[in-house]
C-alpha cells in the first residue's frame, strides 16, 4: 500500500537516476572537461544543440550517450505529463471552499459505523485529517481538541478526527488521552482521497488538513498545516464563532 500510495515518487526516482547519469556524462563530452562541476554549471545552449542535433559527428561516444540521454528524456517528460493530468483530475475533484461534504460511512473508535449523513442539518461539522495516532503533532493536536470540546458543543459543532489507523489503534489512543469526540478509521485512504487531503514531503507523509462545514454539509473554511497542530483548533473555533 506504501508502494500504491507513492508510486509517482518512485517511478521519478527511479528513472531519474539513469536520467541524471547520463546527463554528466553527455555534459563533460559537450563541454569538454572531466569536472563534476559541469553538471550544476548553468550552461544549456551548447547542451540543447548537441542534444538535439549532431555537434560531434565523429565522436561516437557523444552519439551513444545523446540517444540514451534523449531516450531516458522523452520517458521522463512522458511521465511528467501523465502525473500533471491525472493530477489535475484529481484537484477538480477535491474537496474545496464551496464544495459539500461527500457522504461516507467509516468505522469509530468503538468499531460502529458513523455516517456522516447523519450530521447533515442538524450539526456544524468540523473534520480533520491527521497523520497517526500517538504521534507528538497528532496528540498535541487531538488533545487541543479534547481541552476546547465545551466550546466546539456550544458552537453546535461536531468534531471528527480521521486518519489511516485501525479501529483498535483509535480505541488506544482515545482512551490514553481521554478524547471525547470521534475518531474514524479510514484503512486504506479511500476518504482522505476522496477528500483530496494533500501530502507532504513528497508524499511520504499524509497530510494534515481540518475542514470546517456548516449545518448544510458546505465547506466554509479550510486550514492545511503539518506543523502548526494547535492553530487547527483556534481557525476551527474562529470560524464557528463567526457563524452565530
Amino acid at each position: 500500500m506504501v508502494i500504491l500510495n507513492n508510486i509517482w515518487l518512485i517511478l521519478f526516482v527511479i528513472w531519474g537516476l539513469p536520467l541524471t547519469f547520463y546527463r554528466s556524462k553527455f555534459r563533460k563530452i559537450v563541454y569538454q572537461t572531466g569536472n563534476w562541476t559541469i553538471n550544476i554549471k548553468p550552461y544549456f545552449g551548447k547542451e540543447l544543440k548537441a542534444l538535439f542535433g549532431n555537434l560531434y559527428p565523429e565522436n561516437k561516444k557523444y552519439q551513444k550517450l545523446r540517444n540514451f540521454y534523449r531516450f531516458y528524456l522523452i520517458v521522463y517528460l512522458l511521465l511528467f505529463t501523465a502525473y500533471l493530468a491525472l493530477h489535475k483530475d484529481k484537484q477538480m475533484n477535491e474537496i474545496k471552499i464551496g464544495s459539500t461534504i461527500p457522504e461516507f460511512t467509516l468505522p469509530d473508535q468503538n468499531g460502529n459505523p458513523f455516517s456522516i449523513g447523519s450530521l447533515l442539518g442538524k450539526k456544524n461539522l468540523v473534520i480533520y485529517f491527521y497523520p497517526k495516532d500517538d504521534s507528538p503533532g497528532c496528540t498535541a493536536q487531538a488533545c487541543s481538541f479534547r481541552d476546547q470540546f465545551e466550546v466546539f458543543t456550544e458552537a453546535n459543532a461536531v468534531i471528527i478526527g480521521i486518519s489511516g489507523q485501525s479501529v483498535k489503534s483509535h480505541r488506544e489512543f482515545a482512551e490514553k488521552h481521554h478524547l471525547s469526540f470521534t475518531l474514524l478509521s479510514d484503512e486504506g485512504n479511500k476518504i482522505r482521497k476522496k477528500f483530496g487531503v494533500p501530502t507532504n514531503l513528497l508524499g511520504l507523509l499524509p497530510g494534515r488538513v481540518t475542514y470546517v462545514a456548516d449545518k448544510t454539509g458546505k465547506v466554509i473554511y479550510m486550514f492545511n498545516s503539518q506543523l502548526q497542530t494547535e492553530k487547527h483548533v483556534e481557525e476551527a473555533l474562529r470560524i464557528l464563532k463567526e457563524l452565530k
